[in-house]
């Protein structure tokens, strides 16, 4: 494309959008008569009217709002990375809106952002903790965190962090009370803790695997929380048995407020990634943000 076409299709652009000669002129900081000439000119090569003109309106034909269809992300794309280029001239800057559950954001994010932040004092980051899926798109997110086996095909990944485990746990005093679970089935003989999922409201079924059979068990017992923490706090208590992420509750089986069952029903599944559309042009701000947050280990 020679740049005269580019001139071209960017004046067709403003006046479709502006709706007016007059006022796409001024925004471009051209006169009105060199404007339609350059509009009359694109439709001559391309023998096709694109813009009905009247005396007090102008709106595109049928074969204009197809062209408009495929202008405007061409022509945003470029102003992206022209925005983008520019940066690189300054140090980065911006803002930057992330969403992730809570333990994502305490586990791979927060750390990551004490080393980075202060070494980057016009880049602002704001975390939207969230443990539902949200469409980072629709809510216009930079970014949103899923663990690895739950990501669009669509979308650029990145992993932040090692791979994650959940455990089922109890406390000494509870298993002096009742006997050890030896298999999934086990668990129906005893009181477990639920957890109430924000994002659809109903409980978590416990996901356990072993030697390629996956099971998602039901679970009873007198307490439900939408709080991990609470399990925790439940299990340690000698309430019954929760199932949470080992990270969590390393401390508690260290010194023994906890005891790990089932152990051979708890396999490891990829960690949290970040995730962006795979069309987003990255900012300086963002890209360096990124690095920052990668998983090296």
């Amino acid at each position: 494309m020679r740049r005269e076409e580019l001139v071209d299709l960017n004046a067709f652009l403003t006046v479709a959008e502006e709706r007016s000669f007059t006022r796409a002129a001024a925004r471009l900081g051209t006169s009105q008569s060199s404007l339609s000439h350059t509009v009359r000119r694109l439709e001559a090569q391309l023998g096709l009217r694109l813009l009905t003109r009247t005396t007090r309106s102008v709106a595109p034909t049928a074969a204009g709002e197809r062209l408009l269809g495929t202008l405007r992300p061409a022509l945003n794309n470029i102003s992206a990375e022209l925005a983008s280029l520019s940066e690189l001239r300054e140090k980065p800057a911006g803002t930057i809106r992330i969403t992730a559950a809570e333990h994502a954001v305490e586990t791979a994010i927060w750390p990551a952002l004490e080393r980075f932040l202060p070494d980057y004092p016009d880049i602002h980051v704001e975390l939207s903790i969230d443990a539902s899926l949200t469409d980072i798109v629709t809510e216009r997110f930079d970014a949103g965190v899923r663990l690895g086996e739950a990501l669009a095909k669509d979308m650029v990944a990145v992993r932040i962090g090692p791979d994650l485990r959940m455990v089922v746990v109890g406390s000494p005093a509870y298993f002096e009370r009742h006997p050890i679970p030896r298999t999934p089935n086990d668990l129906a003989d005893h009181p477990c803790i639920n957890l109430r999922m924000l994002s659809s409201g109903g409980l978590y079924a416990w996901e356990l695997e072993k030697d390629s059979r996956e099971l998602r068990v039901r679970v009873e017992g007198q307490l439900a929380f939408n709080s991990v923490r609470m399990i925790v706090t439940a299990a340690t208590a000698g309430f019954g048995l929760g199932f949470v992420m080992e990270d969590g509750v390393r401390e508690h089986l260290a010194d023994g407020r906890l005891v790990q069952v089932l152990e051979d029903w708890c396999p490891s599944f990829p960690g949290y990634h970040l995730y962006y559309p795979s069309r987003r042009q990255p900012s300086a701000a963002f890209s360096v943000l990124v690095d920052a947050l990668r998983y090296r280990g």
